[in-house]
């Protein structure tokens, strides 16, 4: 009886830090696991081996700043059976998405010497503003372990098991006090999906949104809150446009308080 073909994995790079890409690498142990049930064909950042297409799954890093990116993601969903958006930058464009709020032409002379050999789009944008994405896994960077997970849950024809409830699920459930109540310290937690394990208000700083808005975000509440607590229109506004800013619930916050 002939033996069934691994099922084909290609990891992809578009605009981004690598650090989501990293995630993949630093799974270790359970990246051996992975790496035997499926055939890792095409993935540049661990190998120069490169298997050809079309792939089961893609795992797509980075967002898409350029009109040969908005090219080439075209083709990597040709050639995917499944594709997965992952990290901040692949889901909501990402840190690079704070030029979408100003005019990036004027932006390109300040930063480089000779501006007309840079060709850029005026927005940096996720990959499902260009593509249809069957998964976005959240994250700057993403959980490792919510990757693993992913992975699992399509090897094995099931829905992926990742939270959909606030960092203040994670901080209720180790038992760190809400930075906010016992401090007074701005937060991104009531309105961030959970996946870090809360871990920046379990070392007394506020969460920064890696992870990108809940599904029901009440922004509108957390910024009064915020203003009880001193904060100005200012502080509300850079708090929304970090790895995530232009992500709809975040950019349209920090929009009501520019300026």
């Amino acid at each position: 009886m002939p033996r069934k073909s691994k099922p084909k994995v290609a990891v992809w790079k578009f605009a981004s830090c690598d650090g989501c890409q990293l995630s993949l690498l630093d799974c270790e142990d359970e990246l051996l696991a992975v790496a035997d049930a499926v055939d890792i064909a095409y993935f540049p950042e661990a190998s120069r081996a490169v298997s050809k297409g079309p792939y089961d799954v893609s795992l797509v890093e980075g967002s898409i700043i350029t009109q040969h990116d908005a090219e080439r993601i075209h083709r990597v969903r040709r050639m995917s059976k499944f594709l997965i958006t992952i990290g901040a930058c692949a889901t909501a464009g990402g840190i690079q998405a704070l030029r979408n709020f100003k005019d990036v032409k004027t932006m390109i002379p300040q930063v480089y010497a000779t501006p007309a050999y840079i060709e850029t789009l005026s927005k940096s944008t996720a990959i499902a503003d260009h593509v249809f994405v069957d998964f976005e896994l959240r994250g700057c960077p993403i959980n490792k372990a919510q990757l693993v997970e992913v992975l699992s849950a399509y090897l094995n024809g099931r829905k992926p098991n990742t939270p959909k409830y606030s960092v203040c699920f994670e901080c209720k459930r180790r038992g760190t006090p809400c930075v906010m109540v016992a401090h007074g310290t701005l937060c991104m937690g009531p309105v961030t999906q959970a996946g870090c394990g809360a871990l920046c208000p379990a070392y007394l700083r506020g969460c920064y949104g890696c992870f990108g808005p809940v599904e029901t975000p009440n922004t509108r509440a957390l910024s009064e809150q915020w203003k009880a607590l001193g904060a100005t229109p200012l502080d509300i506004m850079r708090s929304f446009r970090t790895f995530n800013a232009f992500a709809d619930a975040f950019r349209r916050e920090s929009e009501i308080h520019e300026g």
